[in-house]
């Protein structure tokens, strides 16, 4: 069969890349094509366009880029209907992929959506279009089936993907990071995946780890951000490790992390962390009153309690930064309880094996042999 995935940030990258390698076990002579990166490309798909030109980030960003925004829209809907594909799968990415999932239901192209938009924390209208246009909906986050179940609309859950990456690069043995000095306990810096959002974060994650001259402060450099950007806003004897954030994490003792998919990959590592948040202050102002969730960090979410700080906005500062760093880094008690916290949390979601039950559900529908 013919399948068109489209991923428009790293995370999904991530995910599409595993789900796309499960695919191919239940459907040998599967041809891909579609947007992604890296690790879509190494798993056999043909990328067209690459999710580095594919990221803005809040309601100004994407304002002042909506013309290449609407262009890349229409590149991608002539590309699907000259590919012809049996099935499109969306992979998160939804202001993107909602639009596309519209565009081809009117075009009678199945649609397949994995991992869900956050239907759950705004615009909760959405999942009315999401029932007309998107023929099976594959959820990560155990909530979900029950949110979307109050619309009477069934998905799937087969687990979190996150589990399987990570109990693969914990089953291996864990990469040196050769340049540190071993003596010193390492804090990872995590300040996100975007230019836009580097900028805010880790400026004030630099000025608050410079307090603590026993630890070793590690930027985890993201893969499609060069070195260079960092460097020019971090002192020379800044540790700088480009594309190795999971082995960052494997040796780390605490981490502050920019909210988004980082946070729950922190806790799966069972690194104690501080979720930072700060960006456009216009873009800020809106989201707060469209945003209906009462925590910005999936563990957080998941647990639906206040497990590990969250810093938002103007608490985002170095003052508050070093007093709850202090707290992380000093308070035994206040790490175990975090450390319990993550095993309930992974408990939670779900064993191993999400991407392959995904892929082979996902095969079953296609050739009809699902119940």
């Amino acid at each position: 069969m013919r399948y068109y995935i489209i991923a428009g940030e790293a995370s999904g990258d991530l995910h599409a890349s595993n789900l796309v390698l499960q695919l191919r076990k239940f459907d040998t002579e599967a041809v891909m094509r579609g947007w992604g990166g890296d690790k879509m490309q190494e798993a056999g798909v043909e990328i067209v366009k690459h999710y580095r030109d594919l990221a803005f980030m809040g309601f100004v960003e994407v304002f002042k880029n909506l013309r290449t925004i609407l262009r890349n829209l229409e590149n991608c809907k002539e590309d699907i209907l000259a590919f012809n594909p049996d099935v499109v799968i969306l992979v998160d990415y939804p202001g993107f992929n909602l639009r596309i999932a519209e565009f081809l239901k009117k075009k009678n192209i199945k649609v397949f959506y994995y991992i869900s938009p956050q239907v759950w924390a705004w615009k909760q209208s959405r999942v009315h279009k999401i029932k007309r246009d998107v023929d099976k909906m594959f959820v990560i986050l155990p909530f979900e089936k029950d949110f979307y179940k109050k619309f009477g609309f069934d998905v799937v859950f087969a687990g979190h993907p996150l589990l399987d990456e990570i109990v693969k690069i914990k089953n291996q043995p864990a990469k040196a990071l050769s340049q540190l000095n071993k003596d010193k306990k390492i804090i990872a810096l995590l300040p996100g995946s975007r230019m836009q959002e580097i900028k805010e974060m880790l400026p004030v994650m630099l000025k608050a780890v410079s307090t603590f001259k026993n630890f070793n402060p590690v930027i985890a450099a993201a893969p499609n951000i060069p070195d260079a950007f960092y460097q020019s806003m971090a002192d020379k004897d800044i540790t700088i490790v480009h594309g190795r954030t999971y082995d960052i994490l494997q040796h780390a003792y605490a981490a502050l992390v920019t909210s988004g998919t980082a946070t729950l990959e922190t806790a799966l590592f069972k690194v104690p962390e501080i979720v930072c948040y700060k960006g456009n202050r216009f873009s800020y102002l809106i989201a707060r009153q469209l945003v209906k969730v009462k925590y910005i960090s999936l563990v957080n979410l998941i647990l639906d309690r206040m497990l590990v700080k969250e810093l938002i906005q103007d608490d985002m500062n170095e003052k508050t930064l070093t007093t709850e760093m202090r707290l992380l880094l000093e308070d035994e008690k206040y790490r175990s309880n975090i450390l319990a916290g993550y095993d309930e949390l992974e408990a939670m979601l779900g064993m191993a094996g999400a991407s392959e039950k995904t892929a082979r559900k996902m095969v079953d529908l296609l050739k009809g042999t699902s119940v």
